[in-house]
């Protein structure tokens, strides 16, 4: 390969990768020089100019002049009466500089070494200015679109034609992409990969949301409303609770906006998950109230050592609290900072029968089942519809419709 034909190679790769000039000087060099240093078995003193823009390359030899009889290191020395060779008036201790001609020097397996050499280093500067640049977006959105889907993975692309990588773990449960298609996500994390930068993408941490917020949400993006905190079961229910620096404007009413506008697009995206925006307070019972919506709470009793809550409201109101699959009361707990235990104003108790006492009719795991979502008596079974219990239970429609009949005999005259 001619000198030109591989210094024109040198400027492709400086294209493709957009390094920079200074950077790529750094890396020829240094390629030429170990390669060099591998041929003479030895690191000498060389000096390489290279004018990729005119496809000049010029490698310069410095050698140190030594009396004749003293050469150790011919890569590094040369006798007096060799330097004297080259000009007449070397002494014993100067440098004389050769230049080496590129023919003589490289054959063909050099030629290739530098070019493989060349590549690598290229390879592995790109990926440590990749990792540095996305290690400073982690928590930030980003739009990628998916080139390749496997099965616990989906790999993407950025707008430079970089490798996303988005693992099943990371995405939504309900969540489904076809070759092609855009997805938003937030950069989680930036490691290394078979030597390689790999880049992981999530839609299930909190932040996801925050930031979906600050897009839809101008008041959030300007800081007049903030994100105080986000707790979550992707693609089931979220909680948020925001806050007001302008007593003039509703956080929870800026955040939903009129007639759901605002929320909505973030619903869409998160795959139809629940979203509750809350107001935040400092006040723990007024958050741990808000925070149980759609649930109306009668009071609620801190117990700040333990950090534990007793919060007591009417019957038909604890299934709401504890919502389904327990999502509703554990998510207000993550929020409050408290562990909550939900109890039934004893008013609430009157004419009515603990669930337990249908043992002999109702199989235990059914009961279980019930006393899940909250419903730990006949009436607050009874308050519920058949289709509501389904949905919240997971029982078969012919299972709960006899636990109903069974109940409402109870209450017969």
């Amino acid at each position: 390969m001619e000198v030109e034909n591989l210094i024109e190679s040198f400027s492709e790769f400086k294209e493709v990768k957009n390094i920079d000039r200074e950077t790529m000087m750094n890396i020829l060099e240094d390629v030429f020089k170990a390669v060099l240093a591998k041929k003479y078995d030895e690191e000498g003193n060389f000096d390489v100019i290279i004018n990729v823009d005119k496809g000049d390359l010029e490698i310069w030899r410095n050698r140190e002049v030594v009396e004749d009889g003293d050469v150790e290191i011919p890569i590094a020395q040369i006798s007096l009466s060799d330097a004297l060779k080259i000009e007449d008036d070397y002494e014993v201790g100067e440098e004389v500089s050769e230049q080496v001609s590129f023919e003589s020097e490289f054959g063909r397996r050099q030629v290739l070494s530098i070019r493989q050499h060349l590549m690598a280093r290229i390879a592995d500067q790109h990926r440590d200015e990749l990792m540095k640049r996305y290690e400073e977006r982690i928590g930030e959105i980003i739009h990628g679109e998916v080139y390749q889907i496997w099965r616990n993975e989906i790999l993407l692309q950025d707008d430079e034609g970089n490798d996303l990588s988005l693992p099943k773990l990371e995405q939504i449960p309900k969540d489904y992409f076809k070759k092609g298609e855009s997805v938003r996500a937030v950069i989680k994390e930036v490691t290394l990969k078979n030597n390689k930068a790999n880049i992981v993408l999530s839609r299930i941490v909190p932040e996801f949301i925050e930031r979906l917020f600050e897009q839809e949400v101008p008041e959030v993006f300007d800081g007049i409303i903030t994100i105080k905190n986000v707790v979550r079961v992707p693609g089931e229910r979220a909680k948020v609770a925001v806050e007001s620096y302008d007593d003039r404007i509703d956080p929870v009413g800026a955040c939903v906006g009129m007639k759901g506008s605002r929320i909505h697009g973030i619903v869409r995206e998160l795959k139809n998950e629940n979203i509750d925006v809350v107001n935040y307070t400092e006040n723990s019972q007024l958050l741990i109230s808000r925070a149980l919506s759609p649930a109306k709470i009668t009071s609620v009793t801190l117990d700040d050592e333990k950090m534990r809550a007793s919060v007591f409201m009417d019957a038909d109101q604890v299934s709401l609290a504890i919502g389904r699959g327990g999502h509703n009361i554990n998510l207000a707990g993550k929020l409050s900072g408290y562990d909550i235990d939900v109890y039934r104003d004893k008013d609430s108790f009157e004419d009515d029968v603990a669930i337990d006492e249908f043992t002999d009719e109702i199989e235990a795991w059914v009961i279980d089942a019930l006393k899940a979502i909250g419903c730990d008596t006949a009436k607050s079974v009874l308050d519920i519809s058949a289709a509501d219990l389904v949905l919240r239970t997971d029982l078969e429609i012919e299972t709960v419709e006899d636990v109903l009949s069974i109940l409402s005999s109870e209450f017969e005259d």
